[in-house]
């Protein structure tokens, strides 16, 4: 009998696609297996995000497309899991009756049950756990990349952002153990990972549960000491648990990479207080001067929203004096939307959406020009570059990879004597700047290759013996607005 085959489709967030890679390993742990070039999958499964206003339009516009396909192909099955599916349940089925599973954040591990069960009965099955069944990070994987891995040490956050739904759906905050964390960590090493990212809702607020208040701390440190990985990194962390320990942690310890990802949301103290959001801007400032003054290197991106409820030009105009002020590598913009079964929702003085769109594209002009002068300051410098998946940029005739710098920057390079692999290293120089990019038109001296790029190649040569295997395909979306 022949394997079925599946797909899954993410949007959202890195928890999302972390969740997807579970999803990926319990299916080909089920027997299922990625169908080849060209054909449709027998299993369709939606992972969803539920923070933007377009994802609802987004998923049913895609099951509507769907429809037509399963309605001329025997036996294929479409499931929606992922945080729409937590907060809508039953609606999703309402709304598109031939789904034939529904799951929440809490219970992906049913997801190859649930099909067979809706299967066998032939009709839905809707299946919402209100808590954890069990944590993520515990279920089979299927990694998209042999050299970068997603980790993740929480889920849920206790926050209370009155513009965030994330917390309805993911739950209270729960922490996984340091050893278990280390353990995940050093086997995925032993696999060829060169990078981690440690991965929360909250990320800094790690140790809450088992009442270490400096726990993330801790783990950073520890990552250091796990042989052969080089690069560590995290997101996304919340300023009000920001602390100086992090900081000396991140500076100290040499694979925590010189990178920070800090959402702001707001330059107005008026509206971050409207938000709910635990900090001011002169706190929020003052991090991003202690992280600057340990490591000068760092690149600090950021999240805003622009729009939100009762926002005054004023509210706006301080975002701006705020922006100018950190000199963001890059911003995360978002136009506020209103999200059922958020207290923002219902909240008066919604800002007209013609006021909304004019305020982002200037903050959107101001971040680009900002995060090109950062760039530029770069041009002439050697960075040590992570090669990325993918033939990267074709210039002309002028052929690049691409690489993550330390700081996280992308780099689209002129590859000199040897062809790296992905997750090979080289170091480049900077020949020049664009605002989401930098590039190096010197050639490289030289490759280092890694026990990533072997992975990466047995991998390759694993998909070659298969013959046609196809990549499940990965839609992200929007990035969420973070806590």
């Amino acid at each position: 009998m022949t394997a079925r085959t599946y797909e899954v489709r993410t949007y959202g967030c890195q928890m999302n696609v972390h969740d997807s890679e579970r999803l990926s390993g319990l299916l080909e742990d089920a027997g299922y297996s990625r169908p080849a070039v060209g054909e449709q999958a027998d299993v369709v499964v939606f992972n969803t995000c539920a923070v933007r206003e377009n994802a609802d339009n987004r998923l049913y516009g895609n099951l509507g497309h769907l429809k037509s396909v399963k309605d001329v192909t025997p036996g294929m099955q479409i499931a929606v899991g992922g945080c729409m599916a937590q907060k809508d349940r039953g609606e999703v089925v309402r709304r598109a009756p031939w789904v034939d599973v529904v799951f929440g954040t809490h219970n992906i591990g049913s997801l190859p049950v649930l099909l067979e069960r809706a299967r066998v009965n032939a009709e839905a099955q809707v299946e919402i756990a209100e808590s954890l069944e069990v944590f993520p990070s515990t279920l089979p994987s299927r990694r998209e990349s042999a050299y970068a891995a997603w980790v993740a040490i929480s889920v849920g956050c206790n926050n209370t952002c009155t513009f965030c739904i994330v917390p309805s759906l993911r739950g209270k905050e729960k922490d996984r153990r340091p050893g278990d964390v280390l353990a995940e960590i050093e086997a995925l090493v032993a696999e060829g990972v060169l990078e981690v990212t440690l991965l929360g809702q909250n990320v800094n607020a790690y140790g809450v549960e088992f009442g270490d208040r400096q726990a993330f701390a801790r783990l950073l440190r520890a990552c250091g000491a796990v042989d052969g990985l080089e690069r560590v990194r995290f997101t996304s962390p919340h300023p009000a648990d920001f602390t100086d320990d992090v900081i000396a942690a991140m500076a100290e310890t040499p694979n925590v990479m010189p990178q920070l990802h800090m959402p702001l949301q707001s330059g107005s103290d008026r509206v971050l207080k409207d938000m709910r959001r635990s900090y001011r801007t002169e706190r929020y400032l003052g991090i991003i001067d202690r992280v600057r003054a340990a490591m000068p290197e760092a690149a600090i991106t950021t999240d805003i929203i622009v729009g939100f409820p009762g926002e005054t030009d004023d509210d706006f105009q301080a975002t701006l004096d705020v922006v100018r002020q950190a000199r963001f590598a890059s911003a995360f913009t978002f136009q506020y939307s209103p999200r059922p079964g958020t207290p923002a929702a219902t909240y008066d003085a919604q800002v007209p959406p013609e006021v909304v769109k004019e305020r982002y594209q200037r903050l959107q002009a101001l971040s680009e020009e900002i995060a090109w002068a950062e760039n530029k300051a770069l041009v002439g410098r050697r960075v040590e570059l992570l090669v990325a998946e993918g033939e990267g940029r074709k210039d002309g005739a002028t052929r690049r990879l691409s690489g993550r710098a330390p700081d996280n920057r992308l780099v689209h390079f002129t590859p000199g004597v040897g062809i790296p692999r992905p997750g090979d290293v080289v170091v480049a120089e900077i020949t020049a700047a664009a605002p989401h990019h930098l590039v190096s038109d010197l050639h490289v001296d030289g490759v280092r290759r890694t026990r990533a790029g072997d992975a990466w190649e047995a991998r390759q040569s694993d998909q070659a013996a298969g013959a046609t295997v196809q990549a499940a395909p990965v839609l992200l979306g929007l990035p969420v607005v973070r806590a």
